[in-house]
């Protein structure tokens, strides 16, 4: 994650805002759902890690906690943790949570970027886990060099990356229909609905290349991988396409997809005039209170072995 965002008047940022909030639009009963969620990724993550009772486990972009705290909970006492993330109210939050589960003493807290983790020495973690993290690193082949690096001969990598480009082409498909319409003509849901898909994800190739979380594709990361020395390398890209879970409209346009997507709440807010916004609500607040919508999920699943030992 990029680490030149401003932090906030009351010691946020734009990562610890999205983690703690505005993932599940600060609904208790939405959190709890993507909690579900994300905590069989991280069963999967660490599963693919070949993780034991006594290895040291290096979490990179640990968030909240969730990969690293998971694997203290499944492995026990004997595991160490080592947390890295960009986020310095983050990283206060997990060292927190860490504590009020008494397994501080398991843990080290490392503030750095993926893509430089000099508090981190060489050759010293058995494995490195992450979960949707390399997607906002801009160099994401010098991450999995340090991946590498701190790993120990016969370390285990093992990642989980959400793959958005193709959020982005169908962002594209739609900007190129709205464009290709004579002014004034058409159905003038598709316009707005660009207008808040297009705050989100990029509306043109040319953005989409130059943005990490949609510059690079499944094929890409064990690229990465292949240069930076792993072997052993498999990859799974599991696209799941179904209708979503109902989700109440208040919560909806307080959640965003990703740290770096304003809120559909702050999209209606700044872009949107009053009577376009009851248009647009009236049109698309039956489809997510109803469920009927289908969503996209693309994960890549990559693990991959340091040579040696």
């Amino acid at each position: 994650m990029r680490s030149d965002r401003a932090v906030g008047q009351q010691g946020t940022d734009i990562w610890s805002e999205w983690v703690l909030r505005r993932r599940h639009g600060g609904d208790k009963q939405y959190q709890q759902a993507v909690l579900n969620d994300v905590t069989r990724y991280a069963d999967r993550v660490l599963d693919g890690a070949c993780s034991t009772e006594t290895m040291t486990l290096a979490d990179i972009g640990t968030g909240d906690g969730l990969v690293g705290l998971r694997a203290i909970e499944r492995f026990g006492p004997a595991l160490n943790v080592v947390m890295t993330d960009v986020s310095a109210p983050l990283l206060s939050h997990t060292e927190a949570l860490a504590a009020e589960r008494g397994v501080a003493r398991q843990c080290r807290f490392v503030q750095g970027s993926a893509d430089a983790l000099a508090g981190i020495d060489d050759a010293s973690v058995d494995a490195v886990v992450m979960r949707a993290v390399l997607a906002y690193v801009a160099d994401k082949g010098a991450a999995m060099r340090e991946f590498y690096r701190i790993l120990k001969p016969r370390g285990r990598l093992s990642i989980a990356e959400p793959v958005l480009r193709d959020e982005a082409f169908e962002v594209c498909a739609l900007k190129r229909m709205v464009d290709m319409r004579p002014p004034g003509t058409g159905d003038a849901f598709f316009p707005l609905l660009l207008r808040w898909r297009s705050a989100q994800f990029p509306d043109t190739e040319e953005k989409a290349s130059a943005l990490p979380i949609t510059n690079y594709g499944e094929r890409d990361l064990v690229r990465f991988a292949i240069d930076a020395g792993f072997v052993d390398i498999h990859l799974e890209l599991h696209i799941d396409v179904a209708p979503a879970e109902p989700i109440p409209w208040e919560v909806f346009i307080e959640s965003s997809p990703h740290p770096l997507a304003p809120s559909l709440e702050a999209i209606l807010n700044e872009q949107f005039t009053p009577a376009e916004r009851e248009f647009f609500e009236a049109r698309l607040r039956p489809l997510i209170e109803s469920g009927k919508q289908f969503g996209a999920q693309r994960i890549a699943w990559l693990t991959a072995t340091k040579p040696g030992g």
